[in-house]
Order: structure tokens, then C-alpha cells, then sequence
């Protein structure tokens, strides 16, 4: 953005304050779709192959709750800091549309699976967080494919509803969003936290995980909203963050130039960078929504809830924490802050993972890693049998020293105890020497090797590598 660009952009934000919700369709990664049999997995099938008179809504049959789905929707919730009512319903809306075989959609209305969430995150280095209204539960619908442009005029469609009744988590945000930017690190920021739980692909180029964005303009200081247009059809992070400084731009010179905003749903066109009008936005008296009568209500109960919470991994804000507040400990201790930050996200971070156990709970904890990397610091040990000695004692915990000192592990740094295990490298590797000479550079690691194996990893990797350059330039 030029100067004179972010100029008048910081101008028209002095006057106008932007409010966005977003609203996130995620499908779940279940097996089979949510109230019937049929696959999940529906992108491989031929067109509408993976059907059955369930989730075509055929007349006589009966819909079936997939539990999987509920309690992978719970455990976004608790993710996303959500109450879970005890009591919850699903229900019918009512729309037409050629991708809705049944004339209407199972979803939740009045009484959702859960409400009054929160996502936090960071704007530019600054705390924010976003207040979710719900995350609820109904099922996808097929899909249209276009010949010509839709979004103007489409000569002919296909429908293919394969996709219908694949189980779909719709995340509601509160209008709390105040810029582009901040839409933006939101939705990274969601389908991060999905994702790391197990609960979505987060594939926005197929569709699984999809964003409708709700924007509109008011005065600054004023507390009421403006009219709010609704942007679909984007489908990546950068498409969003376009759409809605167009939409920005769009609403600001409208109301400007004295003009009146529409409630209305526009697309967002990639190829033009602009969004364009679709329809007038629906209400929700429109939906005319009822009870589903072929489903029972739930009640999740507290024992079936933290069941659910026992499944979530550790989450990835208080993850960050955790690792910032290792890497702290590890600093002011006196390990140097490159060598800490490269052992707590590679091997220390592998090693949680496996074991299930963050640092600070492992037997090893901050101060055995502290000791450990000590050793490696003073050259007493070199990375190699660090990593060894820190697989075998992250679990059970020990005295690193110790260890070193009864194994005889402390590496080798004499260039008189090394000298001959140098020149049986050389001599076993004649090609290696021959390339490296040659100018090849990488050549010289098959020597560094074979020098290693010999020491059992106890050599000083830059002295072996200094020795043999010195050897092989004569």
C-alpha cells in the first residue's frame, strides 16, 4: 500500500469504525456423514454416488445422530472456552435451493450445543480476542458446479450431492472484530486451534473449512451498527482480508456520497478484486425454523462433558506459554537463547509430543534440560550424546553429569587421540576424498562420519572437521 494509500485509509478510519463477524463452516472428520451411513469422505466418489434415501431426505426414513460429531463438536467448544448446555436440540430450516435435496437443512437454533466462547490472539504483536456466540451442529449441503460465471450469469449447472450430510460445526464470532487484519489472524488462528485438535482438515481450497464474512460501518463513538452486508465465496486467508477492505472502501464511499446501504449477501470475484451483489440477506424468520421431529433432544451431562475435556491435547496458546516460559527459565539461567530456542522446538518439543508430557511435568524438567545443555556448552559433551542422554532421561529424570562421567561419554577433543581415527577415514574413504578435493564440499561429510562411528559420537564435530581439511589440503 502506497503512502498516499494508507493516508487516506488511516482518514476514513478517524470516521468510520468497522464491525465484522465471521461466521466459520468446518466440517468434521468423522467416517460417515451425520445422520446417516454414508461416507464422510465424499470427494472421491462420482457424482452422486455417495447418496443414500437418508441424506437424500427421502419420504419414510429416519435420521440417526452421529455421536462422534457431537462430541467432536464439544471439544471445539471447550477449546474455544464455550458453556455446554445440558440440554440441547436440533432443528429443521427451511430454504429452497437445487443443493438441498429435502427443501430444508438439520441444523440448531434457540438451543445450541454450546455458547459464549472465546478465541484469543494477536493484531500486529497486540493482544485481542474475539467473543464466539455459539458453535452448533447441522449437515452440509451438495454442490453446484457452473459453466460461465455465477456470479453474473451462469449458462448451466450441475448438481452433485455427494456432500450432502457430512457433518458441519458452524463457529458463530461476535460482531468484535474491528479491521481486516484482525479478521484475518482470527480465522488463522481457528482452523490452527481445529486443526491441533483433530477435528478438521483445515482445507480451505477443497471447502472443509470455509468463512462467511458479516461487515458493516458506523461513525466513530457511535454504539449503534450499521447495515450489515454479508461477503461469501472466499477461499483463502488472503481472499478474506481483500473482500473486506474492498467491502470497507465500497460501504465508506456509498454512505460518503450520501447514499443508503442494503442489507444484501455480495460474492467476492478474485479475478475483478471486488465483491458484487447476490441476493437480499436472509432473516432468520425467513428459515422458518421448527424442531426437528425425527430427532430427540440431547443431554449431555457433566460426566459425558469431561470426558470430552480429557481428550484435548494441551492447547496451542497455553502451549506457547509454556514453551516461552521454558525458554525463559532456561536464559536466565545462563543458556545461551539460540541454543535454547533450538532444543525446546526440536527435540524437546518431538519428545513431548511422543510422550504425551510438557517439559516442566517430565522427570527431566527445566533445570535437568538446563544441566544437560550446560554440558554441551562447556564441550564436555558434544550435541549427538546430548540427544541420546536427553531421550533416555526425559521420562524417568537422572543426573546428566553423572551419567556422562560413569559411561565414559565426554567427547574427545585431542587431536593426538584423534589423529588416527582422521586418517582411517581418509584412507577407508578414497572417493570422498578425491570429490572433496575436487571442490566438493558436501564429500567431506562421509569422512565426519566415519570419524564419529569410530569415537562412538564422543569426537568434537568441529575439530574433526577442522582436522580433516587440514589433512586432505596436503
Amino acid at each position: 500500500m502506497t503512502q498516499t494509500a494508507e493516508a487516506a485509509s488511516s482518514a476514513v478510519l478517524a470516521r468510520y469504525e468497522p464491525v465484522i463477524g465471521l461466521e466459520v463452516h468446518a466440517q468434521l472428520l468423522t467416517r460417515s456423514k451425520m445422520f446417516c451411513g454414508c461416507s464422510a469422505d465424499y470427494t472421491a466418489a462420482a457424482p452422486n454416488d455417495n447418496t443414500c434415501p437418508v441424506c437424500l431426505g427421502l419420504p419414510g426414513v429416519l435420521p440417526v445422530i452421529n455421536r462422534q460429531a457431537i462430541e467432536y463438536a464439544v471439544r471445539t467448544a471447550l477449546a474455544l472456552e464455550c458453556e455446554i448446555p445440558s440440554f440441547t436440540k436440533f432443528d429443521r430450516k427451511n430454504y429452497f435451493y437445487p443443493d438441498l435435496p429435502k427443501g430444508y437443512q438439520i441444523s440448531q437454533y434457540d438451543l445450541p450445543l454450546s455458547l459464549n466462547g472465546r478465541l484469543r490472539f494477536e493484531v500486529e504483536g497486540e493482544p485481542a480476542s474475539c467473543g464466539i456466540t455459539r458453535v452448533h451442529l447441522e449437515e452440509d449441503t451438495g454442490t453446484l458446479h457452473h459453466a460461465g460465471d455465477v456470479l453474473q450469469s451462469a449458462t448451466s449447472s450441475l448438481v452433485d450431492l455427494n456432500r450432502c450430510g457430512v457433518p458441519l460445526m458452524e463457529i458463530v464470532g461476535e460482531p468484535d472484530l474491528r479491521s481486516a487484519a484482525a479478521a484475518h489472524e482470527y480465522l488463522v488462528r481457528l482452523r490452527q486451534l481445529l486443526v491441533y485438535i483433530g477435528v478438521n482438515d483445515g482445507n480451505l481450497e477443497k471447502g472443509s473449512f470455509r468463512c462467511d464474512a458479516n461487515i458493516s460501518m458506523r461513525p466513530r463513538g457511535a454504539s449503534e451498527y450499521g447495515v450489515k452486508v454479508e461477503i461469501k465465496n472466499m477461499n483463502s486467508f488472503r481472499a478474506v482480508r481483500l473482500a473486506l477492505e474492498y467491502e470497507l472502501e465500497r460501504q465508506v464511499a456509498v454512505l460518503d456520497g450520501g447514499g443508503a446501504l442494503t442489507q444484501e449477501t455480495r460474492g467476492w470475484v478474485e479475478a475483478r478484486r471486488q465483491t458484487v451483489s447476490q441476493r437480499s440477506k436472509e432473516y432468520a424468520h425467513d428459515y422458518r425454523y421448527f424442531p426437528e421431529p425425527d430427532l430427540p433432544p440431547l443431554r449431555l451431562d457433566a460426566e459425558f462433558v469431561d470426558r470430552v475435556r480429557a481428550t484435548l491435547p494441551e492447547l496451542p496458546a497455553a502451549r506457547a506459554m509454556r514453551f516461552a516460559d521454558a525458554f525463559e527459565g532456561l536464559v536466565d539461567a545462563g543458556v545461551a537463547a539460540k541454543t535454547a530456542a533450538n532444543w525446546l522446538m526440536g527435540d524437546v518439543a518431538a519428545l513431548a509430543n511422543e510422550h504425551k508430557v510438557p517439559l516442566h511435568a517430565s522427570g527431566l524438567g527445566v533445570e535437568g534440560l538446563r544441566r544437560l545443555l550446560a554440558l554441551v556448552e562447556t564441550g564436555t559433551i558434544n550435541a549427538p550424546t546430548a540427544k541420546e542422554l536427553l531421550g533416555e532421561l526425559y521420562v524417568s529424570g537422572g543426573d546428566a553429569e553423572a551419567l556422562v562421567r560413569d559411561r565414559g561419554l565426554a567427547q574427545v577433543s585431542d587431536e593426538a587421540q584423534l589423529a588416527e581415527a582422521i586418517d582411517a577415514a581418509i584412507a577407508a574413504n578414497p572417493d570422498a576424498a578425491a570429490d572433496f578435493r575436487a571442490g566438493l564440499e558436501k564429500a567431506l561429510g562421509r569422512m565426519v562420519g566415519h570419524v564419529m562411528k569410530a569415537t562412538g559420537n564422543k569426537a568434537q564435530p568441529q575439530l574433526v572437521n577442522r582436522m580433516l581439511r587440514e589433512r586432505l589440503a596436503r
